[in-house]
């Protein structure tokens, strides 16, 4: 029996749309844009970021490194925000009935500051709520100083929350991803990036 559901952010609460983000951090002067930035992982300084090891204003003196000027806090987060396409608010209205209905939810994302101070505002969704009032809790890697698919991201988080993973669902657009959350015990479900999951994820819980 699923009691607390877990959901990936980019590419299932929010798709992805990487070409853009390319084209910005591009036109601030990364020009292995392309070759850097990943869908599901990131490589170089932008993985540093995600896992915590370089904080915002660390990760724009390094970019300036590389790129020769450093970008302000709005560039840089202007650059991100266009990873994502438009927030579809009914996936966020179906998980507030999913608490509704008793289920914990949990969001579990590969991410960083830049991305998460705007999602964490009300800013974030039609209905003017962040991200954060949909859920239990957020586990967001460059809090936790890892990242998926690392067994060690998914450890922290079951010991916090105190969730047995046989009664969880773990929701993730990457086939890694879900591979992993299966080896701790998830009932997992891969959407494509940015399909409305809602009527799969409903079967699953009857």
């Amino acid at each position: 029996m699923i009691k607390n559901i877990i959901f990936d952010f980019g590419g299932v609460i929010a798709g992805l749309t990487r070409e853009k983000s390319v084209q910005a951090f591009e036109a601030l002067g990364l020009k292995d844009a392309d070759k850097i930035l990943d869908q599901y992982h990131q490589t170089r300084i932008f993985q540093q970021l995600d896992e915590g090891k370089l904080g915002a204003d660390e990760f724009r003196q390094e970019f300036g490194k590389l790129c020769g000027k450093v970008p302000t806090e709005e560039q840089t987060t202007y650059a991100w925000l266009c990873f994502l396409k438009e927030i579809d608010v009914r996936k966020l209205r179906f998980i507030e009935e999913l608490r509704k209905s008793s289920y914990r939810t949990y969001l579990l994302s590969n991410t960083n500051p830049f991305l998460m101070s705007w999602a964490c505002s009300e800013a974030f969704s039609a209905d003017k709520k962040p991200l954060n009032s949909y859920f239990d809790k957020l586990y967001l890697s460059y809090e936790m100083g890892c990242a998926k698919p690392s067994p060690e991201i998914f450890e922290k988080m079951i010991a916090d929350s105190g969730i047995n993973p046989s009664e969880s669902l773990f929701v993730d657009d990457s086939a890694v991803n879900a591979a992993a959350g299966r080896k701790f015990g998830f009932t997992t479900l891969q959407p494509a990036n940015g399909e409305d999951w809602r009527d799969t994820l409903a079967e699953m819980l009857k």
